[in-house]
Parts: structure tokens; C-alpha cells; sequence
């Protein structure tokens, strides 16, 4: 009778997720934010004007054992060139921590905040599990994740799990 109820219990938690937001894990590290940032790209134009540089063409960010990849990435410079107050990256953006992957058109990391929102057809992998929705903003500090508008998941329930 448990192996019966199993997928049915499964399935209704499935619908629930579909139609609220939801919590989960994301990546099997806690990121330092304090680390150093390293971009790579085919180009960079730089607006000292405006304080702010793109990135374009194969754009690869790591910082500690987080990658981003994306088409394009703009780098907004802190006041008094103290760093980088945030990345804006557009694309075909990835974002991988550990054995968890995302997929979105945008991305934007706040650097003090330790928070990435990916937004625009979010797709959230972690082993076989995937889950999507319009948006998924990540806590670096943490390695939590929230999930929202239009979450979606399906669950495996094999006993590979």
C-alpha cells in the first residue's frame, strides 16, 4: 500500500510547487562573497564615464567554486573605483555551484548582498530533478534558493533517488 501511495503523495506535491513559490538548495557550497571575481570574454569596451564595462562574446565569471556563463555581462563599478557593485549578465545565462546547475535569460549578482536573481525561463537541475519557473533568486551566504512565479518540478521516485 506505501509503494501506492508514494507517487500519488509525489504527484500532489508536485501541484502544489506549480502553483505557489517555493525554498530549495542550491549548490553544495557557501560562497564568499569577499572572494576575487575573474571574467573572461572574446571583448571588453569600457565606459569610464559611467563607471561600468561589457563583456561580450563567451563570457565566463568564477569566483571561488561558482561559474556564470553568459553572451554578455555588465560590470557596474562601485563609486571611487572600490571594486564592483554588481554584474548584469544576459543570454543564455548559466549559473553552476557544485553538482547544481541553472539556466536562464537573465542574471543579475548584487556583490554586497550575495544575491543572484536569474530571471526569464529559469531551469533549475540538481541530479535528475528539474524544476522551473519565471524567476529564482539565490542566497550566496547560505546556498538557498527561492522560486517563483509559475514553479513547476518534476519529481523522480525511483529508488535511484
Amino acid at each position: 500500500m506505501r509503494h501506492l501511495l508514494l507517487p500519488i503523495i509525489l504527484l500532489l506535491s508536485a501541484v502544489a510547487v506549480a502553483a505557489q513559490g517555493t525554498n530549495v538548495a542550491f549548490g553544495t557550497i557557501r560562497q564568499d562573497t569577499g572572494l576575487p571575481v575573474e571574467v573572461t570574454a572574446d571583448n571588453l569596451s569600457v565606459d569610464q564615464a559611467t563607471g561600468t564595462a561589457i563583456f561580450n562574446g563567451n563570457v565566463l565569471i568564477g569566483q571561488g567554486e561558482m561559474r556564470l556563463s553568459a553572451a554578455e555581462v555588465l560590470v557596474v563599478y562601485r563609486d571611487q573605483t572600490e571594486g564592483i557593485a554588481r554584474l548584469e549578465a544576459t543570454g543564455g545565462v548559466t549559473l553552476v555551484s557544485g553538482d547544481d546547475a541553472a539556466e536562464s535569460q537573465r542574471a543579475d549578482y548584487d556583490i554586497d548582498s550575495g544575491t543572484i536573481v536569474m530571471s526569464g525561463n529559469v531551469l533549475l537541475t540538481q541530479g535528475r530533478n528539474a524544476i522551473s519557473s519565471d524567476k529564482m533568486s539565490v542566497k550566496l551566504s547560505d546556498g538557498t534558493a527561492q522560486m517563483s512565479g509559475r514553479v513547476r518540478t518534476v519529481l523522480q521516485t525511483g529508488s535511484d533517488n
